[in-house]
């Protein structure tokens, strides 16, 4: 991945002024680079204006403490080329079906890597693009949306003509191997800050994030690690595992480790400057901030042998694993888990038959997942950790250990029993305040739950738990303070 070969940019004629247009200059030098059989392409101390640059296998490109890579603004400078032209995409967004309109893309490439302590700065990225043509359309946007004018929802979701010549990602990556992502930082990705599709072997540390819509979108990735990162997405996800058919075929997301990473909800920018500000209420899809860890809601493939460890969730709608579209997730463990300011649910583990894909398309499964260790603070008084499959597809063999909620407040009334809504977008809010105030689980087999600790910062008229058809074995379960 890194060989004894250097190629400074503004040798091909980079200014790193910030003025004049440094894309050409970088891409003469990954072609440089490539051709001398690999090599590092060295951006130093300076601002580099760009439109798209093409990454080559065994070429690193190393952002030098102090060098910026600036997104530029499409325009008389130019474009970032165009969206690949891969047949209908029928099943996933436009976001997820493209890769070459983006700031930094590489396909079919092998041992490549972006490294360094420079940044990027997504300056002239779209976070936004037209959604899934799928027919259907249940299940496609969020409840939360339901009442949102039209004219609300195009502003998020620009037609694809309007897209020609935009940049809406920040770092692109189909069917590569051997990836590394290490030291750098990213301010405003666009709509993903990274896309890696069919990655095999993806290696990303200390990755500092701030960003406009989606953090780390790993789509479909084999072999990969994910260590010390901070990631900032108050308005969607911040670690993503996805499955979709954005390749045009189904595929899976295994051997995944998540470890030593916090993701959060923060005002933009504010975690990079260091002042943590909380203004911002809702995300775009009016539901409270995001900034999780999640798998799913794009769940064609599976998803199995998966690991989070030591991590933690400030100002963020907390752990969620959903399949919904007829894959399966399997053999998860999270576990040390700490969340301060919850704004929906802690965990939220949702089995559900949106079925977004080619018709004969079957609901899916969950199973063997286990939870231990998991403290989470100041939690939205609505929403209690909600487990939540289907009658005649139950979540199966979950285990709860040492799980510790902290509710703000309490509620007045007790919900009426929430409808299935089997073919919806998951979030936690879909079911609406949650009829348990601690833990609510429905259409579970083989539930297991052991030191369990559920406490209230006022009355609530709701019960601690409730178990619809979900047996359940539990061990020291301790609710505070008691049931009104």
């Amino acid at each position: 991945m890194r060989t004894g070969n250097t190629f400074d940019a503004r040798d091909h004629g980079a200014r790193g002024d910030g003025v004049a247009l440094d894309s050409p200059a970088i891409n003469a030098a990954i072609l440089a680079a490539e051709k001398a059989g690999g090599g590092m392409v060295i951006l130093p101390p300076g601002d580099y204006l760009s439109f798209s640059l093409r990454l080559k296998s065994r070429v690193t490109l190393v952002l030098e403490e102090g060098a910026t890579l600036i997104a530029a603004e499409k325009g008389p400078l130019g474009a970032y080329d165009l969206p690949e032209e891969r047949g209908p995409q029928l099943y996933q967004d436009f976001g997820h079906s493209h890769w070459h309109n983006s700031l930094i893309w590489a396909e079919h490439a092998e041992d490549i890597a972006i490294i360094g302590k420079g940044r990027i700065h997504g300056l002239g990225l779209t976070r936004n693009g037209p959604g899934t043509p799928w027919s259907k359309q249940a299940g496609e946007r969020p409840l939360s949306m339901a009442a949102m004018p039209a004219a609300d929802v195009g502003k998020l979701e620009r037609n694809r003509a309007a897209m020609q010549g935009m940049g809406n990602k920040a770092i692109a990556l189909a069917h590569c191997n051997r990836v590394k992502l290490d030291g750098f930082s990213i301010f405003k990705g666009g709509h993903f800050a990274l896309l890696a599709s069919e990655v095999d072997g993806l290696d990303i540390t200390d990755l500092a994030i701030d960003t406009n819509r989606d953090g780390l979108d790993l789509d479909c990735v084999r072999n990969a690690r994910v260590e010390r990162c901070r990631v900032n997405t108050p308005n969607d996800d911040a670690i993503v595992l996805k499955t979709s058919l954005g390749l045009g075929r189904r595929s899976n997301c295994e051997d995944i480790a998540i470890r030593d990473c916090t993701v959060s909800g923060y005002d933009l920018g504010t975690m990079l400057d260091g002042t943590r500000q909380r203004t911002q209420q809702l995300s775009p899809d009016r539901d409270r901030v995001t900034g999780r860890i999640k798998l799913g809601t794009e769940s064609n493939g599976d998803f199995r042998r998966i690991r989070i460890a030591n991590c933690r969730f400030e100002r963020s709608r907390g752990l969620a694993m959903e399949t919904v579209d007829g894959g399966t997730i399997e053999d998860v463990l999270a576990e040390n888990i700490e969340m301060d300011d919850v704004t929906t649910a802690p965990l939220f583990l949702r089995l559900g038959a949106r079925l977004r894909g080619p018709e004969g398309t079957q609901p899916g499964a969950m199973r063997n997942i286990e939870v231990r260790g998991l403290k989470a603070t100041g939690i939205d008084p609505r929403f209690a950790a909600i487990l939540a499959g289907l009658r005649e597809h139950p979540i199966e063999c979950v285990q709860l250990r040492d799980i510790d909620l902290s509710f703000r407040g309490g509620l007045d009334e007790v919900p009426a029993n929430p409808p299935e809504l089997a073919d919806a977008y998951p979030e936690p809010s879909m079911f609406g305040p949650t009829p348990a105030w601690g833990f609510w689980a429905r259409h579970v087999t083989g539930l297991e739950v052991k030191k369990l600790r559920l406490s209230r910062e006022a009355a609530d008229a709701r019960p601690p738990v409730l178990l619809d058809d979900a047996p359940a074995r539990a061990e020291d379960a301790q609710y505070w303070p008691a049931e009104v």
